[in-house]
């Protein structure tokens, strides 16, 4: 039987001190997702994140943001989070308002999903980036950069059609552009200073090993679970050891038999002679 020994090495990569954890682009952003089931019925879906983790929630009936952390407000005031939920909440009704009244007209089909996604990214030693993208049915339609919208390479004339529209609205435009390149990434380095406890910390990975359905006869199939680690980035690899040839499993395995068959025999005879009746000696008369 051939015995293949593996060896799972998983390592955590390190985050580093205080000055070096972050560098990687760090971006914040405001996800919103609009349901569009017919003509009176829709359902709004927002959040915000810190690169993949989620920071902020939102209640889509009263327009609050729901704070999932203790150090989700960062540096905003009262007042500048009550901005902020007021521009998340004009967007969605307005962004609503605007698809239902061009469904025809940019031939759009019931039901359907627009998604918008709002925010800024900071690269280390450079400027920071504002973005903002809407996608149809889970395509990119168009993007804003530079106070100006434009469309997808794959959106067609519905994104030549959005684009024109939207580039007529300079105030909002204008207020959009302000926020992400300026309010967006002070907010997003107080996030990180205030959250720089939960968003450093490590924990080591654990893992352990189950048996899948078998690939096919002589085979077995090994799963590795990892889980229990942050951060997020971790290093999974199988080392396999220098593999056992048949021959020499098959001697580890005959061997002591072959010894202990030869001890056993070896007892037997000392035992039986040992016990031997000694006859001489006796007369018979």
């Amino acid at each position: 039987m051939l015995f293949l020994q593996l060896v799972l090495l998983v390592v955590l990569l390190p985050g580093g001190d205080s000055e070096d954890a972050f560098q990687e682009p760090m971006s914040f952003q405001i996800i919103l997702t609009i349901s569009f089931y017919n003509r009176s019925w829709t359902q709004n879906l927002g959040s915000a994140w810190l690169n993949e983790l989620q920071t902020h929630g939102w209640d889509s009936k009263t327009g609050a943001l729901i704070l999932l952390w203790p150090w989700s407000r960062g540096n905003l005031t009262t007042e500048q989070l009550m901005k902020l939920e007021k521009l998340l909440y004009t967007c969605s009704i307005g962004c609503r308002q605007v698809f239902q009244d061009h469904v025809a007209h940019w031939q759009l089909e019931y039901p359907f999903q627009v998604q918008l996604a709002k925010g800024c990214k900071l690269h280390t030693g450079e400027a920071s980036e504002e973005f903002v993208r809407i996608a149809y049915q889970g395509a990119d339609l168009v993007s804003f950069q530079n106070m100006t919208w434009w469309p997808s390479p794959k959106g067609g004339s519905r994104a030549q059609q959005v684009c024109k529209l939207f580039n007529q609205d300079h105030v909002t435009n204008e207020e959009t552009h302000i926020f992400f390149s300026d309010s967006c990434p002070r907010f997003l380095l107080s996030l990180l200073d205030a959250g720089k406890e939960d968003l450093q910390r490590q924990e080591r990975p654990e893992a352990w090993l189950s048996t899948g359905p078998s690939p096919g006869p002589g085979h077995l199939l090994l799963v590795c679970h990892i889980s229990g680690f942050h951060p997020k980035p971790v290093w999974v690899m199988w080392m396999r050891e220098q593999p056992h040839s048949v021959g020499l499993d098959f001697l580890a395995v005959i061997v002591p038999l072959v010894l202990l068959a030869v001890l056993a025999l070896w007892l037997w005879k000392r035992w039986k002679t040992h016990w031997r009746p000694q006859c001489t000696g006796f007369h018979l008369e």
